[in-house]
C-alpha cells in the first residue's frame, strides 16, 4: 500500500479533521468536497506540514514522520496555492531540480517542456495560467516519483489544457508502481481519471466508493409528492425537498428504473451526489 491514513485528527478552534483513507499502487483517488471539507488539512497531515492529533499515516509502509530523504524524492506535489517564484525561468529550475532528486530526468523534462510551448528562457510571471499549471504537473512528473498528491493542479485552465494535463497524469499511470491522490472541483476530470473517490465533508469521510460504481449504479429520483409517499424508501440515501416534490440520492438505480417507470430516474454524477449528501436530509 502506498498511503494509509487510520482515524487521523487535527483539531483547530472551529474544525476537526477526522480521516481515514487509503491508496494503492497503480490507482488514482479522488478526494471531493466543498471548500473549507478539510481537503488542504489532509493533504498537509500527509505531508507532516502540520501535526496530527490522533491516529496513523503510512507513507510507503513507514510512519509519514519516520522518511527518509529518500523516501520524500519519491512524493511528487502539486499544490494550488503553490509554485516558483515569477522571477525564475524553467533555465534556472533545471539545475535546482537536478540537485535536489537523483531521478531527475534533464532531457525528458526539457523535451516535454518544449513539446507543451513552455520556453525555457522566459520569466514565469510572465506565463499563462495553463502554461503555470503545466509546469506544475511536468516538475512533479520529473523525477519518476511513486506517490502524486495532486490539490486542484486543472484549476482556472481551458478545456484544451485540462485535456493536456489530465493525458499526461494518465501517460504516469502506466507504471503500476505509481498512484495519484488528487482533489478537483472538476467533477468530469474525477470521472474520467480516479479508480475510486472520497468524499469529505465537515472533516470528515461520509462516503467511499468506486468510481465506475458512482457512475453506474448511483441516481437521482425525481418525484412529485404522491410519488414520493408510494416510494420504497429502503435504497434512499438521501433526500432534497424542491419545488416540485423531492429529489432523491440512491445507490441502487436498477431497482427503481425496474419498479417505478413512471418516476425520473437521472444518472449519477459526483456534483448530484455531493449537492445531495450535503443539503440533503439522510434516512
Amino acid at each position: 500500500m502506498i498511503l494509509e491514513m487510520k482515524n487521523v485528527l487535527k483539531q483547530y478552534d472551529n474544525f476537526k479533521l477526522d480521516c481515514s483513507l487509503s491508496l494503492d499502487a497503480g490507482c488514482v483517488t479522488g478526494l471531493i468536497g466543498q471548500n473549507g471539507a478539510g481537503k488542504s488539512t489532509t493533504f498537509k497531515s500527509i505531508l507532516d506540514l502540520i501535526h496530527i492529533d490522533g491516529g496513523e499515516i503510512n507513507v510507503f509502509g513507514k510512519p509519514h514522520t519516520s522518511l527518509t530523504n529518500r523516501d520524500k524524492q519519491d512524493i511528487s506535489i502539486v499544490l494550488a496555492d503553490s509554485g516558483f517564484s515569477g522571477y525564475l525561468t524553467i533555465g534556472k529550475i533545471i539545475p535546482v531540480m537536478s540537485a535536489m532528486y537523483d531521478k531527475f530526468d534533464k532531457k525528458d523534462f526539457t523535451e516535454r517542456c518544449n513539446r507543451f510551448g513552455l520556453p525555457l528562457d522566459k520569466q514565469i510571471k510572465e506565463f499563462s495560467t495553463g502554461m503555470s499549471a503545466k509546469l506544475k504537473v511536468l516538475v512533479a512528473l520529473s523525477h519518476d516519483a511513486k506517490l502524486l498528491i495532486l490539490d486542484e493542479p486543472t484549476a482556472g485552465l481551458d478545456v484544451v489544457a485540462r485535456d493536456e494535463v489530465l493525458n499526461m497524469l494518465r501517460d504516469y499511470m502506466e507504471d503500476e508502481s505509481h498512484a495519484i491522490l488528487i482533489s478537483s472541483h472538476i467533477s468530469t476530470d474525477l470521472e474520467g481519471l480516479c479508480d475510486d473517490i472520497y468524499f469529505i465533508c465537515d472533516g470528515k469521510v461520509i462516503l467511499h466508493e468506486d468510481t465506475d460504481v458512482l457512475l453506474s449504479d448511483y441516481a437521482s429520483l425525481k418525484v412529485d409528492e404522491k410519488q414520493y409517499e408510494k416510494l420504497d424508501k429502503k435504497y434512499i440515501i438521501s433526500v432534497l425537498k424542491e419545488s416540485y416534490g423531492y429529489r432523491c440520492l440512491t445507490a441502487q438505480k436498477q431497482f427503481y428504473l425496474e419498479n417505478y417507470p413512471d418516476i425520473i430516474v437521472e444518472k449519477g454524477s459526483i456534483d448530484d451526489i455531493i449537492m445531495l449528501k450535503v443539503k440533503g436530509e439522510t434516512l
